[in-house]
């Protein structure tokens, strides 16, 4: 009996693990350069400054990580990271959205 649990167990360990490695999300940065109208008011402009809800110096994305963004975007949209307005943004966002973005931003120079 024990034995029939751990092959069992073993084997939904296995189908789990390639549904997830199935289910990998590529970003296309083509793709995400039709995703990022809302991205460009802020993170497009060199020297940005906003004022809600404190002022600081907005991130110009340009070249940054495609890993770090995704993770920064994913940090707002489950609420890790803390801006109402980043989160509001990356709330409505896909997983694939988020890839795409992150790869576009990380093409450019």
């Amino acid at each position: 009996m024990k034995k029939t649990l751990t092959m069992a167990a073993l084997v939904l360990l296995s189908s789990a693990t390639a549904s997830a490695v199935a289910t990998e999300i590529t970003g296309n940065a083509k793709a995400g350069q039709n995703k990022v109208a809302m991205c460009i008011g802020c993170h497009g402009i060199a020297g940005y400054r906003t004022a809600f809800p404190e002022v600081y110096r907005v991130p110009i994305l340009g070249g940054q990580n495609a890993k770090y963004i995704e993770m920064a975007l994913h940090g707002y949209k489950n609420g890790d990271r803390k801006y109402s307005t980043m989160y509001a943004i990356a709330a409505s966002l896909s997983d694939q959205d988020i890839a795409d973005i992150a790869e576009y931003y990380a093409a450019q120079k």
